[in-house]
C-alpha cells in the first residue's frame, strides 16, 4: 500500500544520505593524510559538497512526501461531489428527512420551571459577564460578526412533523387556495424557514458559511431561532388545529427564560406567508420577522407591527431554475420578445395593486413583441413561466395582492430584466444590494399610461440592456437558497443585514430591564415615510 511504499523510499533516501556522508569522511581523511606526507597544506575538507547533497536529497524526499499526501487527501472538487449543492426544496427536504436527520441529536428546550436555569436574571448576568470579558480583552472586537445564533430544539410536533406532513401530502396536487394557486407550491415559494434551519442545526463539517456560528449555550447567543414552520401549518392543518398549534408554539418560546428577559426582541420567527401566525401576531410584535414584504396598507400587517428597523425582507424562493453562465450565452441571441408576464391577470380587487395589474394586461394586451399570458404556478405553469422569461429582454413585475411575488426573483435568475411596477415595494438585502443596477423601476401611475411602458422600454439601447444583463448574472447568486447553504447566497445575506440590528437591540434589551415602570416605557423613532413616487402621482383619479 502506499504508506508501505513510502517508508520504503524514506528508507531509501536515509540510505543513500548516510552512505555519501560516510565516503565523503573516507576521502577527505585519505587526502589529509596524503597533505601531510607530502608536506603540503592540508586539504580543504569538501563540506560543501557535502551540504549541497544532503540539501538536494532533502528537497526530494520533500516533493515525495508532499505529493504523497497530496494524492492521499480529498481534494475540494471530490468534496463538493460528496457533498453537492441542492436547490430544490423537495429533493433537500427528502435527503434532510431520509438521511441526515436520523443523525441528528435531538434534546427538548421545553422550559418545566425545575432548574435555576430558568431564571432569565441568571441568564441576563451570564449575558453580561460574557460581553463584559469579550470587550476588556478585545476593545476592538467585532460586535456581532459572525452572528452567533440558539437555535431552539421545539418539540417535533412544531418542526419534523410538519416537515413529514409536507413530504408525505406534496403529490396531492389537487389541494389549492381559493384563488386556484397550488398550496405545496405556495409552501415552496416560502420555505425560508426551512432552508435557515437546515443550515443552521448541519455539522460544521458540512457548513460552508462564515457569517454566523450556532452556539448551544444561551449566555453566549446573539440571537436566538425560532424553527417553528408557520407556512406548512397555515396551508396543511385544519383551522381550529392551526390556531390549536399557533397558541401552543406562543406559549412555549414566551416561557424560555431568553425571551423574557429581552420581550423576544433578539428572537427571529421566519413568518414569511402573509397568512402565517397571523392570530398570534400581536404576542410577538418585538421580535425579528422574516418577510416577504412590508405591506404598509394594513391588509397583511397591523400598524406598527412591521417596520425596516425591527424586521428583515427575505427574498420568495424561485419557481423558475436558475440560468447560469452557459444557459445565459446560449440564451442571450433567442431574447427576441421584448416583454413577458405570465400569471394571474386578476387579483384582489380592493388591493390597489390588484387593480394596477388588470389595467397593465388590458394596456399590454396585443402589443407588438409582448407577450402577457394567463396562468398559474403549477408544474406546467413552470415550464411555461422559464421558457418565455429565457426568451425575453424585460419581465413585467406588478403588485398583486401584495406589493411583492416570487416572479421578480424569477425574472432576476433568468436573466431576464425585471421592471418593477409596484410603489409600496421593499426589496431584500437592500443595504447590500442595489437594485437599480438589475431592474428598471417605474412608478404605478406612468406604468398604465396608453404606450408609455414601452416606449419606455424601446428607449434603452443595447449597450444599457447589456450592462442590466450582466449585473443580473453577478446578482442571481444572492436568490438562490441551496443546501449546504453558499456564501453569498440568500441564507449569508439574511445574518449579514441581521448582524447590522444586533447594538440597536441590546440597547433596547439593557434599556428594557431598568426602566421604572409606568415611565416612557416605550422609545422608538418612526423613520417610515410613504414612497415619494406614490405620494406625488395619486392613482386615486386614475383607477376611480
Amino acid at each position: 500500500n502506499k504508506k508501505t511504499e513510502l517508508n520504503s523510499l524514506v528508507v531509501f533516501f536515509v540510505g543513500r544520505v548516510t552512505e555519501v556522508s560516510n565516503r565523503t569522511r573516507i576521502e577527505e581523511s585519505d587526502l589529509a593524510m596524503v597533505g601531510n606526507q607530502r608536506h603540503h597544506t592540508p586539504h580543504r575538507p569538501r563540506s560543501k559538497t557535502l551540504i549541497f547533497t544532503l540539501l538536494l536529497f532533502s528537497i526530494s524526499l520533500l516533493v515525495i512526501l508532499y505529493t504523497f499526501s497530496s494524492s492521499s487527501r480529498p481534494s475540494i472538487s471530490n468534496l463538493n461531489q460528496s457533498n453537492p449543492t441542492e436547490t430544490s426544496f423537495v429533493a433537500s427536504l427528502e435527503q434532510f428527512l431520509i438521511h441526515k436527520a436520523p443523525k441528528l441529536s435531538i434534546r427538548d428546550d421545553t422550559v418545566r420551571g425545575e432548574s435555576d436555569d430558568d431564571d432569565p436574571r441568571k441568564l441576563d448576568e451570564m449575558v453580561f459577564e460574557r460581553e463584559n470579558r469579550l470587550l476588556n480583552e478585545d476593545p476592538v472586537y467585532p460586535v456581532g460578526f459572525p452572528v452567533k445564533v440558539y437555535v431552539y430544539e421545539m418539540p417535533k410536533k412544531f418542526t419534523f412533523d410538519l416537515l413529514w406532513l409536507f413530504r408525505n401530502t406534496y403529490k396531492e396536487t389537487s389541494n389549492a387556495t381559493s384563488n386556484g394557486s397550488p398550496v405545496h407550491r405556495l409552501i415552496e415559494q416560502h420555505s425560508v424557514d426551512y432552508w435557515l434551519w437546515a443550515d443552521l442545526i448541519s455539522p460544521e463539517s458540512e457548513r460552508r458559511l462564515k457569517s454566523v456560528v450556532r452556539v448551544h449555550q444561551q449566555h453566549e447567543a446573539d440571537f436566538f431561532y425560532v424553527p417553528f414552520f408557520t407556512t406548512i401549518s397555515f396551508f396543511l392543518l385544519e383551522k381550529q388545529q392551526c390556531k390549536s398549534l399557533y397558541r401552543e408554539a406562543l406559549k412555549w418560546v414566551t416561557d424560555q427564560p431568553a425571551w423574557k428577559r429581552s420581550e423576544g426582541r433578539d428572537h427571529i420567527f421566519p413568518i414569511h406567508h402573509p397568512w402565517s401566525f397571523k392570530t398570534v401576531r400581536k404576542f410577538v410584535k418585538n421580535a425579528i420577522w422574516l418577510l416577504p414584504d412590508m405591506d404598509s396598507t394594513g391588509n397583511w400587517y397591523k400598524p406598527g407591527q412591521v417596520s425596516l428597523e425591527k424586521d428583515l425582507i427575505l427574498p420568495y424562493v424561485p419557481n423558475v431554475d436558475r440560468c447560469d453562465d452557459k444557459c445565459l450565452s446560449e440564451s442571450a441571441p433567442k431574447r427576441t420578445t421584448l416583454l413577458f408576464f405570465r400569471g394571474r391577470l386578476k387579483r384582489n380587487a380592493v388591493s390597489v395593486g390588484g387593480k394596477i395589474r388588470a389595467k397593465l394586461g388590458a394596456e399590454l394586451s396585443g402589443v407588438k413583441d409582448v407577450i402577457i399570458t394567463e396562468g398559474t404556478a403549477g408544474e406546467g405553469g413552470k415550464l411555461a413561466a422559464q421558457v418565455g422569461m429565457r426568451r425575453s429582454l424585460f419581465c413585467l413585475c406588478p403588485a398583486g395582492d401584495t406589493p411583492s411575488s416570487a416572479r421578480l426573483f424569477d425574472a432576476i435568475v433568468s436573466g431576464c430584466i425585471p421592471v418593477i411596477v409596484s410603489d409600496e415595494l421593499e426589496l431584500p438585502f437592500e443595504g447590500i444590494l442595489d437594485y437599480k443596477k438589475v431592474a428598471v423601476i417605474v412608478s404605478s401611475s406612468d406604468a398604465i399610461q396608453p404606450g408609455w411602458l414601452v416606449n419606455h422600454l424601446r428607449s434603452f439601447i443595447p449597450s444599457q440592456v447589456k450592462k442590466f444583463q450582466s449585473s443580473l448574472a453577478q446578482y442571481s447568486r444572492h436568490f438562490v437558497y441551496s443546501s449546504p447553504a453558499q456564501p453569498l447566497g440568500p441564507e449569508d445575506l439574511t445574518w449579514r443585514m441581521i448582524a447590522g440590528k444586533l447594538v440597536n437591540i441590546k440597547l433596547h434589551t439593557r434599556r428594557s430591564l431598568r426602566v421604572v415602570k409606568g415611565s416612557r416605557s416605550i422609545c422608538r423613532c418612526d423613520c417610515w415615510r410613504p414612497n415619494s413616487t406614490t405620494a406625488a402621482n395619486s392613482l386615486s383619479p386614475v383607477l376611480s
